[in-house]
């Protein structure tokens, strides 16, 4: 078995979706695991990769790795992050009404680059975006793309609507209790 069967064989036996998974130089493996919506795991409920799925990951395909004699000096598993890459035809149909930032293979209109949000259409996907002048469809197919990413959305608005906790009294010195 190669070593890719062997790492997507392990992932998927525990629930979770291989992402990507690449070696590096010096021999660095590399794989990017994520959890699969709907499905109960053990490191307890949420739609991200904690450290412990990563650690459960890292443990089975260490011992994996080693009985199919597969070479490599360092083992990286972890979340694929806020930017995750679009591979597969599930990944794009996941994340449909999601912003992605998505890079052709060749210029249409002069450019490669796009951000927008992404929609099904038929066997195809659209982008819909906004130039600056009117909003526009770009429809394409997986074939045509290079890179395709999420666009990372960074919620710092979690707290607001919470009632401010009481401030804690000070004594002279400046020292809580």
């Amino acid at each position: 078995m190669s070593w890719q069967a062997a790492v997507e064989k392990t992932v998927t036996g525990f629930g979770y979706e291989l992402v990507e998974c690449e070696r590096g130089s010096q021999g660095l493996l590399r794989v990017f695991i994520d959890r699969v919506p709907g499905q109960v795991y053990d490191g307890g409920p949420g739609e991200f990769v904690t450290v412990e799925d990563c650690e459960k990951v890292t443990r089975q395909l260490q011992y994996v790795l080693e009985v199919e004699n597969c070479d490599y000096s360092r083992l990286e598993v972890s979340s694929p992050g806020l930017d995750r890459p679009l591979k597969k035809s599930a990944d794009y149909a996941r994340f449909a009404g999601e912003r992605i930032d998505i890079t052709l293979k060749l210029p249409f209109q002069g450019r490669k680059k796009y951000q927008g949000v992404l929609a099904a259409s038929g066997e195809a996907w659209e982008l819909h975006f906004n130039d600056g002048k009117q909003d526009q469809v770009l429809g394409f197919t997986l074939e045509e793309v290079r890179d395709a990413r999420l666009v990372p959305v960074v919620d710092f608005k979690g707290r607001k609507g919470k009632e401010p906790a009481e401030p804690a009294a000070q004594v002279p010195g400046g020292y809580e209790q």
